[in-house]
C-alpha cells in the first residue's frame, strides 16, 4: 500500500512540474522529434542509396493454380450474391390480418 501511494506521488509530482515548466518540456519533446525523425531519413534516404540491390537468382514464377482457386471463390461469391437478390425475405414489420383478430 505505501509503495503504491509512493508511485502516486512521484507520478503527481512529475506532471505538476512539468506542467509548471511546460515550455522547456515542449522544446524537450520536439527535440526529441526531429531527432528520432531525422535518424529513420538518415537510414531509409541515405543509406538505402549506398546499399547494392539484391540480385534474384530465379525469376518470380505465377502460380496458376492458386490463381485458379481465387478466380473460382470470387465466381462462387458472385453467384451468392446475385441469388441474393431474387430470394423473398419474411417482412418482419408486416403482421398478417389474421394475426391481429383475437
Amino acid at each position: 500500500m505505501m509503495k503504491i501511494k509512493r508511485f502516486k506521488e512521484f507520478f503527481q509530482k512529475i506532471f505538476w512540474k512539468i506542467g509548471e515548466n511546460l515550455f522547456p518540456f515542449f522544446c524537450l519533446l520536439i527535440i526529441i522529434a526531429l531527432i528520432f525523425g531525422s535518424s529513420i531519413f538518415y537510414q531509409y534516404a541515405f543509406l538505402a542509396e549506398k546499399r547494392e540491390p539484391q540480385v534474384i537468382e530465379r525469376p518470380l514464377q505465377f502460380k496458376e493454380e492458386l490463381f485458379q482457386k481465387i478466380l473460382e471463390e470470387w465466381e462462387r461469391r458472385q453467384e451468392e450474391f446475385e441469388k441474393a437478390e431474387f430470394k423473398e425475405h419474411r417482412d418482419l414489420f408486416r403482421v398478417p390480418p389474421s394475426e391481429l383478430t383475437p
